[in-house]
């Protein structure tokens, strides 16, 4: 029996000397890879060179159209109009039902999508989803007026293209046509 107390003394002190250093502060994981940010900043960085080159080509196709004046957006497209209507001075409103036409095409005029193929769509203004640019763009033109935009790739469908006919960053042309705009009873220009 003396010999069993002579080991259990020890072991116990050395149990209770582990609890004390396992008690400690813990300390905070630390992360396996630092990130410095350099992906993001060389992504803006790609991003604002896109913009400049696209912004060129509409530069260009701009100077090479002396048949129209073009005006800029404050949203980042430029465009002229085919057909104006100096006969209201109402633009669409959020909520408005508009009825509208456009297709679309690329810079050197390739037909992506004609007018046919998307055909006259209804579109509840700022509640629904279209392309950025054109979204935008039904909010400057009045009922019976049509004009042309073009739109650079971040205002179009961007990085990711459509899946289908629209590539990636793919800088668009639009012809929109506002057939009818429906006020809403709730809209405060009314």
């Amino acid at each position: 029996m003396p010999q069993t107390k002579i080991i259990i003394r020890p072991l116990f002190f050395l149990i209770i000397f582990g609890m004390f250093i396992g008690c400690g502060e813990p300390e905070p994981r630390r992360p396996v890879e630092v990130k410095s940010g350099t992906f993001f900043k060389e992504s803006v960085e790609r991003s604002k060179r896109l913009l400049a080159a696209e912004e060129e080509q509409i530069k260009a196709i701009m100077a090479s159209d002396t048949a129209h004046e073009y005006d800029h957006s404050t949203t980042g497209s430029w465009f002229y109009y085919d057909v104006k209507n100096d006969q209201t001075d109402y633009y669409p409103q959020p909520n408005d039902l508009v009825t509208l036409s456009y297709n679309i095409v690329t810079f050197d005029n390739d037909t992506l999508y004609s007018k046919e193929d998307i055909g006259t769509i209804t579109y509840m203004v700022d509640k629904e989803e279209l392309f950025p640019g054109l979204r935008n763009s039904i909010k400057l033109i009045k009922e019976g007026e049509t004009a042309t935009f073009l739109f650079p790739s971040s205002l179009a469908y961007g990085y990711h293209g459509d899946n289908n006919k629209i590539g990636v960053n793919v800088p668009l042309k639009s012809t929109l046509t506002i057939l009818n705009i429906e006020k809403q009873k709730d809209s405060l220009f009314n």
